[in-house]
């Protein structure tokens, strides 16, 4: 309840002196830096909402260099940073020309660890490079369907376990432009409400009815699906053309995973359709690294429309969309994605495939299984030393996507500086990303982690804890088993 408090009154603070700084700069007494309306244009309707501006200008600025910071190397375990400072209280930075060396990095997506300049990912991308150059310079279906594309679309499909898969050169066009074309008006949506914003933006444009149910709750869940079925449209109660469930495998702001066994039993049971976003959790869970279908040990045609991405455990870019082959044949003809967008270069695509063969054994090494194990390893290991030491984490044991809970405003960017001071990289998050008073920091671990670098980056992150007053957990690690429900962790216990 103080935490609560006085995050609450630190916001209060905060903006009191916004609206003072607002009123000086208003009068010349302050120096105004943010951009303002020419005077000609001060009638218009402005561009942005207030409290958007409000918020960037008096919050957001005093904490902006703990984002966008520069770094000039792989994203891999470690990396380089160029240094900068700013001499007008974050408006503008400068660089100082030095390069921070070897920062372990506890932000990127790299949870194979596949970002790398060598290896064989990087010889077969370079060698495809040299053949077929960096772009295609057309769409897949006028000039750039490559032999490669093929490829990576049937070795998709056989890892997913599924009948055909299509790629996409873009993670977040593979949500926002395939919805649409999925369902329309008199189509009913299902979301969750943390879902990321790929998804919120893919059922907006398609038109269809949304309607949203609390986080992994599987009651508010099957209360919407018994709404629609015994109402059905409004006014006119005619039943609903598709009810089709969005979710995610593992939810990138809360580490939680979805509880995919009854969603999929609530899916069977009002005849309705399932979009599983794999994004986060494709590569990074499950005994096989197939995803959280692959975790829970459920078949992939339960799942109707199986989305992911390369550019998280793959190290790559781009997006896939899995499932039958009429769905796939129909997204090749009316997806916006497949129509419009230039097709994926050939280097990222080789990036995919090479990777995707070593996780699935086909290169004759066990090194891909060796790291989706490495990762379970690394991840378990580092959030339950967090727990010992008192923070309040969220999300599933086995979700390599870590928050950190730090409530307060002025804490995310103290963590962030502080973190860097000690050569450590760290993500840090506020509002409008999360809720306004759940500040966080974002762990994300990867298998290129030693054990070495982990205990590093947790001596480091347990002394600022303590200099932050950051351990606000009342009680210490709970036994698993102990642990009563909630709404944000599903944990798979054994009778």
């Amino acid at each position: 309840m103080l935490v609560a408090v006085l995050t609450y009154v630190g916001y209060g603070v905060l903006t009191l002196f916004g609206y003072l700084r607002d009123f000086m700069r208003q009068w010349k007494i302050e120096k105004c830096q943010n951009a303002t309306e020419r005077e000609e244009q001060k009638d218009f309707v402005p561009l942005y909402q207030d409290f958007e501006n409000f918020y960037n200008r008096n919050l957001y600025m005093r904490i902006r260099d703990s984002w966008n910071r520069p770094i000039c190397s792989v994203p891999g375990a470690k990396v380089d940073m160029m240094e900068r400072v700013s001499h007008d209280y974050n408006w503008t930075f400068t660089y100082t020309g030095r390069v921070i060396k070897d920062i372990i990095n506890m932000g990127s997506y790299n949870y194979l660890g596949f970002a790398q300049k060598t290896g064989a990912c990087q010889e077969a991308a370079a060698e495809v490079l040299s053949q077929y150059g960096a772009g295609v310079c057309s769409t897949r279906q006028e000039m750039g369907n490559l032999d490669k594309h093929e490829e990576l679309e049937k070795l998709v499909a056989r890892f997913l376990g599924v009948e055909s898969a299509m790629a996409y050169g873009m993670g977040f066009a593979t949500n926002s432009m395939n919805i649409p074309a999925l369902v329309g008006k008199g189509c009913l949506i299902l979301s969750d409400e943390l879902n990321h914003a790929s998804l919120v933006l893919g059922a907006r444009l398609s038109g269809a009815t949304i309607r949203i149910f609390k986080h992994n709750n599987m009651q508010s869940l099957e209360k919407l699906l018994k709404d629609a079925i015994v109402h059905g449209q409004p006014r006119t109660r005619r039943p609903w053309k598709k009810i089709l469930i969005l979710v995610e495998g593992i939810y990138s702001m809360e580490g939680s995973i979805v509880r995919l066994p009854e969603v999929i039993a609530l899916k069977k049971k009002y005849k309705s359709y399932l979009y599983l976003d794999e994004a986060h959790s494709i590569g990074a869970l499950g005994p096989s690294g197939r995803g959280v279908v692959d975790y829970f040990g459920l078949d992939p045609e339960d799942v109707d429309v199986m989305m992911g991405t390369f550019t998280k455990s793959f190290g790559a870019a781009g997006g896939y969309i899995g499932g039958k082959k009429e769905l796939i044949d129909y997204l090749r003809t009316y997806s916006h994605s497949a129509a419009y967008a230039t097709s994926m270069s050939p280097p990222v695509v080789e990036q995919i495939i090479t990777s995707v063969k070593c996780i699935m054994g086909e290169d004759g090494t066990t090194i891909g299984r060796a790291r989706v194990q490495q990762l379970a390893e690394n991840t378990r290991y580092f959030r339950r030393r967090l727990k010992e030491m008192g923070f309040i984490i969220y999300g599933n044991e086995d979700s390599p996507v870590v928050p950190l809970m730090l409530y307060m405003p002025a804490k995310i960017g103290a963590f962030g500086r502080e973190m860097l001071k000690r050569n450590i990289g760290v993500v840090v998050v506020g509002f409008p990303a999360t809720p306004i008073i759940e500040s966080r920091a974002r762990f994300c671990l990867s298998a290129a982690h030693t054990k070495e670098m982990l205990d590093t980056a947790l001596k480091e992150i347990n002394e600022v804890g303590d200099l932050l007053q950051l351990k606000y957990s009342r009680r210490r690690l709970v036994p698993l088993l102990d642990r009563p429900f909630d709404e944000t962790t599903y944990e798979e216990t054994e009778d």
